[in-house]
Formats: C-alpha cells, sequence, structure tokens
C-alpha cells in the first residue's frame, strides 16, 4: 500500500474477519501501532497459521509491521530499509538466489529458504538480492 494509505490498512481485506485470539497477541505485542516481523512470525507458529493470516489481523487492526527480517521496510531511515547494496555475493548464494526465483524476482519465503539451506542470516540474502538488482516479492504477511 502506499504512503497515502497508511492507518487503512484493513481495505485491503474488504471480507476479513479478526480472528480474536491472533487480535490478542497481536495487542499484546504492538508498541507505538507497530509489531515486528518476527514478532509476527512468532504468532503464526504458535497459532499454527500461515503468516498471512496474522498480516491480515494486524492490517484490520490497523497496526504496522516493523523490522522486515529481510530487512526491506520498518527501518525509519533509508526509505526505510536496512539492506545494503554494496554487499559483495559469492558464487555459491548467487547460484542459490538464481534457483530459487520465479521470473526476475524472488519471495519472500523463497529467500528464507536460500537463508536456512546456506545457514546465512536472512538480511544475508537480501543484501544479496539488493546488490544483483533482483527485487523481492510476496512478503508473506501481506506487506507487500
Amino acid at each position: 500500500m502506499a504512503h497515502e494509505d497508511a492507518g487503512h490498512y484493513g481495505a485491503k481485506h474488504p471480507d476479513g474477519k479478526i480472528d480474536t485470539a491472533i487480535a490478542d497477541e497481536i495487542l499484546e505485542k504492538e508498541k507505538d501501532g507497530r509489531i515486528t516481523c518476527a514478532a509476527a512470525h512468532m504468532i503464526a507458529k504458535r497459532h499454527a497459521c500461515p503468516p498471512k493470516m496474522v498480516g491480515m489481523n494486524i492490517d484490520l487492526l490497523e497496526k504496522r509491521i516493523c523490522k522486515c527480517q529481510l530487512g526491506l521496510y520498518g527501518y525509519g531511515s533509508k526509505k526505510g530499509k536496512a539492506v545494503d547494496a554494496s554487499t559483495p555475493v559469492g558464487k555459491e548464494l548467487e547460484k542459490a538466489i538464481g534457483a530459487a526465483m520465479d521470473g526476475d524476482r524472488i519471495s519472500c519465503e523463497a529467500a528464507w529458504g536460500v537463508a536456512k539451506r546456506l545457514n546465512l542470516a536472512k538480511i544475508e540474502v537480501s543484501n544479496a538480492c539488493e546488490a544483483l538488482g533482483i527485487k523481492i516479492c510476496n512478503c508473506q504477511l501481506g506487506a507487500f
């Protein structure tokens, strides 16, 4: 959603219904109207539900997701990104990213998978993607 849509996140889900158990945990974990990506994923794990379900509840509660684990949004400065495009990219990582891509992009979930397979921090994969000019798409929480 665009910045002008801030505070109207629930509009993305016209037929969405709040799950009270998930909503209660979101409200417990949020601070100043924001909840971290990591906290949202922990809630999904605890409720054995897809991260998108938690993301929808965050939207319906008109809260914001911050501190993306891939470093893509919610960091305040530098367009809200924490990624570093100047990071050198090893051949193994470049090959793994290429294999995980769908067309000219890689999904958030696939980027996480690359990080797990290569025993890297998620931010290392997104730094590599930024350096290679590869866009990460389809946030697991539905933020982008």
